[in-house]
């Protein structure tokens, strides 16, 4: 399937399908492909919407998370989305857990992976001494995931373009700053929302402890291991990844 992106006002966005609404958010590094395989497996029976969040399009004094979480608002309301499950991957998962903390009414399940907003190894954020070489830019590339080779060329390129533009990296890593400063822990067990994590067994950037952390603070929550697997569980095992959703959905998500 070829990603058909619409354009409405300042919203970049995919939509596809019909059914109970899944918004996914896309990560610090991320793009709207990230969720392709995702988007494939859900969109013959539920509406997945995929924002392209504004990353490098922000004014440096609105390059936060919680800027981005309203940002992701205004598009909501803009789609007229009523009921809908919010789903991120890392720094998306920290935008929808600023998201859940302030409009909870609508949002009928949460589900995250790889998510900061506890703590995370700064791999990909804080410095880029070696910018420039690209086979450092490879490695940072490759340490997100469990197996090395997910990091195609294409990825690690579209990486190395994004660290060596002056204007993208000062956005990462201001983006990278807001979203350590900004630590969750006091407000996740004040989120009543039935949550899924999802969680690479060998995930580096937000390891596992992180997902059991996240587990015990929520009121209600079930989590769910995917072994051989790193920061990026819907890329680097999207068959598992779907089954797994798919099956915590049926159970808690009103169709």
């Amino acid at each position: 399937m070829q990603l058909n992106i619409r354009e409405e006002g300042k919203f970049k966005y995919i939509e596809e399908g019909e059914g109970p609404v899944l918004v996914m958010l896309h990560g610090l590094f991320g793009a709207l492909s990230n969720w392709k395989d995702v988007l494939d497996f859900f969109s013959p029976r539920y509406k997945v919407v995929v924002p392209l969040m504004p990353i490098y399009d922000l004014p440096i004094l609105f390059t936060n998370v919680k800027y981005l979480a309203r940002y992701i608002h205004k598009f909501i309301r803009l789609r007229g989305y009523n009921s809908y499950t919010l789903i991120g991957n890392s720094l998306g998962g920290h935008v929808a857990l600023v998201y859940s903390k302030r409009h909870p009414e609508n949002i009928q399940g949460l589900v995250l992976t790889g998510s900061s907003g506890l703590y995370e190894n700064s791999s990909m954020g804080g410095t880029w001494p070696r910018r420039e070489d690209y086979n450092f830019i490879r490695e940072k590339v490759e340490y997100t995931f469990y197996d090395p080779a997910t990091a195609t060329k294409e990825l690690v390129d579209e990486v190395f373009g994004i660290v060596n533009n002056r204007v993208k990296l000062l956005k990462i890593l201001t983006l990278a700053k807001s979203a350590i400063r900004h630590n969750m822990s006091r407000d996740v067990k004040k989120i009543n929302i039935p949550t899924c994590l999802i969680w690479g067994k060998n995930d580096n950037i937000t390891p596992p402890d992180v997902a059991e952390e996240f587990h015990r603070l929520f009121p209600v929550s079930d989590l769910f291991w995917i072994d051989r697997c790193g920061h990026a569980p819907m890329m680097e095992h999207p068959g598992e990844f779907n089954v797994i959703l798919d099956r915590w959905l049926s159970a808690n998500i009103k169709r």
